[in-house]
Order: structure tokens, then sequence, then C-alpha cells
């Protein structure tokens, strides 16, 4: 097994948990997604996200899970192991990685308020873990905990096992920008993927990110700008992002998104259903509608690239 570490690149798509129309776990459509994401151009795989239900999922079905993914592709998976104590933290990390993960994701509770206690709480993190490397989790929009380009670094510095930042502010272009400016200087450089359904991904990578960390259900796109992008062709880049843009806004919608992503996920067959776990809702008609009318338009956009 190859461990996660700070030359990641890419395309770790973020990925969703099947369930079938009953809401038990659907291990063949984890199958299905697992290929579906290969083939689509995904370099690496993030399970047990907060977009993949994770907080739905009893201490069981998460190691089924992980077992499952992890055995069924070579690309390096991390596992989010994000709890509200450090014990089922280091518990569940220290599973994923004796089934083969590369590695895990943590993000911080809401109660943290200074920048001393984030410090503080992922220093805690860091030791629990051992040497298994982590990913830092920015994504104060969920978490509601901002964490300052500062208090980042000083994670970076004093914790050898943060390999990556998932970087999900928004507005968040500058802190990318700030943390890059530090590692040129000297400061660790780790790897940055970037979430927000790739929003901003064209600009991400122009700031210094590399690459994705993310669920858009057409990870075709993030590969093919991060493939444009490192072969210097920004204006192609910029292209195929444009052909997406529709899809990836209704995506983006709060409270709606994780039910859009599983809906085309489903008509793609990457999964049998688009089933959420209750409490969790699919979508009306109306939305149905509008996805459909999105992905149309997608299909014969995509004829003139």
């Amino acid at each position: 097994m190859t461990r996660l570490d700070e030359t990641a690149t890419g395309v770790f798509t973020i990925a969703a948990t099947p369930f079938l129309p009953d809401g038990a776990l659907d291990l063949n459509s984890i199958d299905r997604m697992v290929d579906f994401y290969a083939e689509k151009g995904a370099t690496g795989l993030t399970i047990l996200g907060m977009m993949g239900e994770a907080g739905k999922l009893s201490a069981d079905e998460s190691v089924s899970v992980i077992r499952r993914v992890v055995s069924r592709t070579d690309m390096p998976v991390v596992v989010g192991v994000s709890a509200p104590g450090l014990a089922a933290i280091g518990a569940l990390a220290r599973a994923a990685v004796d089934l083969g993960a590369a590695g895990v994701m943590v993000a911080p509770p809401w109660t943290l308020k200074t920048d001393g206690q984030i410090v503080s709480y992922f220093h805690d993190v860091a030791e629990a873990l051992g040497d298994i490397p982590f990913v830092l989790q920015d994504f104060p929009l969920a978490t509601s905990v901002v964490m300052p380009v500062d208090a980042i670094l000083k994670i970076v510095a004093d914790c050898p096992t943060c390999v990556m930042l998932k970087h999900e502010d928004w507005p968040g272009l500058d802190k990318i920008s700030s943390l890059r400016a530090a590692s040129d200087a000297g400061a660790r450089r780790i790897s940055i993927l970037c979430g927000n359904a790739g929003l901003f991904l064209p600009e991400e990578l122009a700031r210094g990110a590399d690459g994705a960390m993310t669920g858009f259900a057409y990870p075709e796109m993030m590969a093919e700008v991060v493939a444009a992008h490192r072969a210097g062709e920004r204006e192609r880049a910029m292209d195929i992002f444009d052909a997406y843009l529709p899809l990836v806004r209704y995506e983006s919608q709060p409270g709606l998104g994780l039910a859009v992503r599983k809906y085309v996920l489903a008509r793609r067959g990457a999964i049998a259903h688009d089933t959420l776990r209750k409490p969790g809702k699919g979508l009306t008609s109306a939305s149905v509608a509008e996805v459909e009318r999105l992905m149309a338009r997608l299909d014969r956009r995509l004829k003139t690239l």
C-alpha cells in the first residue's frame, strides 16, 4: 500500500455512498461506481466524506464501504474520519489503513473558535493518528470554523503527517496564493486539492492548487481541465469548464446538491439508484426536468468542443 504524501495531484473524486431503495448499502453499486470514476479520469478517491453521507452510516457499515472500495481499485483512497472524539477518529483511521487506505481526512469540529484552538486540535489529531498521513479539510461553510493562513501554516509546520489541504473556503482564492507564497519562501509545501463541486477549478489551478477533490457527477470535466492546465492550454481548460458550468452551478445548491449528484450518477449508470439515506430526500419532478435539460444541453455542447 502506498501512503498519501505531499506530491498528490490530479482528481481525487469525493465518492457517493450508494444505497438500495430501502436504504441499505448497495455494495454492487460501489463496484460500478469505483470503476466509473476510474474510467472518467480520477487519480484517487475520497470516501465517507460529508457528501458521502458518512454521518448516516454505522461503524460497521463504514468499514464495509472502506473494504469494498479499497478491494476494487489500485487508486489511492482517502477516508473521511471526522468525528466528535479523537478515539473514534483514531479507531476508524487505523481500520481504514489496515484495509489498505492511503490516508484519512479530518475536518475541525464547530466548537473551535480561535486560531490557538484550531492548531491545538490538529496537534491532538496528529498524535491520535500516529504515522497515518492526513488531509486537513478547510470547509468553513459547513463546519463554521475559519482557518486563517497562519493557522494552516502552523499545523503544516508542526505536523509532518499533514500532507494535503482540502481547500473549500469561499471566497478562498487568495488563501491558495498566500499558502503557495509561503511555501515558495521556505515553508513546507503540501498538496492542495479543491472542493466546492469544482465551481472555481480553473482559478484555483492558476493560483497553485494541484487538482480537485470533489464529487461533481462528471469527473471527466475535472480531469480534462487539470490536464489542459498542466499542458499550458489555459483557454482550452476554460472552454471545457464552461461547457459543464450550468450543471456545476445547479449541483452546488445547498441542501439539494447531493440529490442532484446522485440522480446524475444513476442516469449515467455509475450507481443503480439515486437513493439518499434518511433524513434526505430526492428531487422533485420539476428539479428532475431541469437536470435533464441541463444534461441534454451539455451533450449538445460537448459535440462542439
